[in-house]
């Protein structure tokens, strides 16, 4: 039994999702001016941009190139269609049931790293998952999840995102471990501006400058945001960074305060204290031989 301390890999993956929080938040902030189509296509030609002059830094393409281009593509079109799922379900549902459903990713990419990378469990890292996953549970049941029938296609579009988010986690995971974080990113970026294009078309606003532009700007903090989820998904297994991504909805309660003067209900409070209460556990936990 190895002790090891995951703590740096935390506060990697801490970092990456108060970033995405702040990125995804962007429709909000837009108040329906911008469409989530447009936002993530002009954001990945920021990131694109970004990510290639950066290659350019260090030795050029030729020195980022890859010899698994097909994980790379997965792991975007993943991510992509995921995005597009949890969007749609959240138009068609109940955003809580939506959020619900989504958080699932934790537990089924705890489990993808059991069953494909041979992840062990131990005692306190059983504790410190079923802490996060309660403190979710509270957090959405609270804020009025399942109180009504769900309708069947957004249910399964909100699972389905779930699913594709673990799969991404369980790539991130692989690829971190074997490129170099540049060199996942710019393909990630590459493909997902591929894939966003045609949607982005189909579903295109008039903008103006300040707008786009704005979008464009947030592919530098989406660039600052993958590489920290990288390097916390290289430092740690599946059992340890997946559920620190639950920290999303603490991270979402507070920019809601700050940014909108939304009040959080009771629920949240408790919930948000059992999953920081879970992190802590996380931190330290003795690593079992694989």
């Amino acid at each position: 039994m190895q002790h090891t301390n995951y703590l740096p890999a935390v506060l990697w993956v801490l970092l990456s999702t108060w970033l995405w929080t702040l990125i995804f938040a962007a429709a909000k902030f837009a108040d329906g001016s911008v469409g989530a189509f447009q936002i993530t296509f002009l954001r990945y030609v920021g990131a694109l941009a970004t990510v290639l002059l950066l290659a350019h830094w260090r030795g050029g393409l030729l020195a980022h190139r890859s010899c698994q281009p097909a994980a790379h593509f997965l792991r975007a079109l993943c991510g992509s269609s995921a995005a597009v799922a949890i969007t749609w379900a959240s138009a068609h549902m109940p955003i809580a049931d939506a959020t619900a459903f989504g958080m699932l990713y934790g537990v089924i990419a705890v489990l993808l790293g059991v069953v494909f990378l041979k992840e062990r469990l131990n005692h306190r890292l059983r504790w410190a998952i079923a802490l996060s996953l309660a403190g979710t549970v509270i957090v959405i049941v609270g804020k009025g999840a399942f109180r009504e029938a769900l309708p069947a296609a957004p249910a399964f579009a909100a699972a389905a995102s779930a699913c594709l988010l673990a799969v991404e986690g369980l790539l991130i995971r692989i690829l971190g471990q074997s490129e170099k974080a540049l060199s996942v990113m710019l393909y990630v970026c590459f493909f997902g501006l591929f894939l966003m294009a045609a949607p982005a078309y189909a579903n295109w606003q008039s903008l103006n400058v300040e707008a786009v532009f704005t979008c464009i700007l947030l592919g530098p903090v989406s660039i600052g945001a993958q590489y920290a989820t990288i390097r916390g998904y290289r430092s740690a297994p599946l059992s340890v960074v997946g559920p620190v991504d639950y920290t999303w909805i603490v991270f979402a309660a507070l920019l809601g305060f700050v940014a909108f003067g939304e009040r959080s209900e009771t629920t949240t409070l408790v919930g948000g204290a059992l999953i920081v209460l879970g992190g802590v556990l996380l931190v330290r936990t003795s690593s079992p031989p694989q």
